[in-house]
């Protein structure tokens, strides 16, 4: 399964070549997709460097490290931002809580010390001289999140990838191949509402861009997005499938908007992550809006990675826009939100194009 996993990741996801240079970001706990990774990017030519975490080394950082550290980045994974040809993060995670116990004010410290390289790799990944995917191994913790058996979830994520077809890239250019007609008629699309028992927002993406993601800057992926025009967006909006953010869960999201600005919000649980995140600037304003369009992911992980794709659901993020959509919001958060559509409607230029989960066109 690595060794498919690493194929998959290097050759269809970053397309990567020889000569080029990339970082993976991940922990010690995937050491058996690391080492495939290292095969194949030596067979490929590429020179592939690695910054691996350990337990608790964001705890011990944020507990011991000196005032003057939080104002700093690494300059290794400076240097990569600004200068690699590609990125790859593979989440491991040892525990996915810890950040719960983090001080709020280092941490707040920590994230405006990487807002300007945080732009840096917003700008790179825009204009595509920075490839970059997201993707997960299978830990202890992640599956405990999911309700599943450490097995369970391996085989969870090797369905999602599509690991499991005898030809995972030809499967991911038949869903990209499928997902094009509707990219190609949202992007003839000015204004666009959400409809469901608890949500109706509306917004225009007059001249932005819908972008078909088909597993290229996530792996899995199956999802359409955009970024609405930011002062465009009014209603409400109630988010009901829950996640984990900086540690802590969260359910129950109710978003007001009025002129794209959240002026009311709540959650039924998490109340407190949910107020810290809406005083970091640019986190009152959206920065995509999306589609999911994954029916091979069926039920929710509390990861957003897997969550947000889920077919049958919506979701948008508040703070960093995508700059390849045309999205103008910044911010050092982009927090997917996601709800299930259930009955629920989307409606383009007036005309019903999505119902019961299931795109109409």
């Amino acid at each position: 399964m690595w060794n498919k996993y690493a194929y998959l990741l290097l050759h269809y996801c970053l397309s990567l070549k020889e000569g080029e240079r990339i970082l993976v970001s991940t922990s010690f706990l995937a050491e058996p997709l690391a080492k495939e990774l290292y095969r194949e990017a030596c067979r490929i030519g590429a020179q592939m460097e690695f910054s691996f975490s350990f337990e608790e080394m964001g705890s011990v950082f944020m507990q011991h490290a000196k005032d003057s550290l939080l104002d700093k980045v690494s300059p290794f994974y400076e240097l990569a931002i600004e200068n690699f040809d590609a990125y790859l993060v593979v989440r491991a995670p040892y525990n996915t809580r810890e950040e719960m116990a983090y001080d709020a004010e280092k941490q707040k410290r920590k994230m405006a010390a990487g807002a300007s390289l945080n732009k840096i790799y917003f700008d790179r990944t825009a204009s595509g001289s920075l490839k970059r995917c997201l993707c997960q191994f299978p830990t202890l913790a992640a599956a405990n999140d999911a309700g599943m058996s450490l097995d369970a979830y391996t085989d969870f994520i090797a369905g999602a990838c599509k690991l499991n077809e005898a030809d995972p890239m030809a499967a991911w250019q038949k869903l990209g191949a499928d997902q094009q007609h509707i990219v190609d008629y949202l992007n003839g699309c000015h204004q666009m509402v959400y409809i469901n028992e608890k949500t109706n927002i509306s917004f225009s993406v007059k001249d932005r861009i819908w972008i078909n993601s088909d597993g290229k800057a996530n792996m899995p992926s199956g999802e359409v997005y955009t970024g609405a025009i930011e002062d465009s967006i009014n209603g409400h909006i109630y988010f009901d499938v829950p996640s984990i953010y900086q540690g802590q869960e969260v359910e129950g999201i109710y978003l007001e908007v009025v002129d794209g600005y959240i002026t009311h919000w709540r959650a039924e649980k998490g109340q407190a992550i949910l107020d810290k995140i809406m005083e970091i600037d640019g986190s009152r304003r959206f920065g995509e809006v999306a589609i999911g369009t994954n029916y091979s992911i069926k039920q929710p992980t509390k990861n957003i990675l897997f969550d947000e794709k889920i077919g049958g659901t919506i979701h948008m993020a508040v703070g960093q826009s995508y700059k390849q959509t045309g999205g103008k919001n910044e911010s050092t958060v982009h927090w997917d939100m996601i709800a299930s559509m259930g009955q629920g409607r989307i409606l383009a230029d007036g005309k019903c194009i999505y119902e019961n989960g299931f795109f109409t066109i």
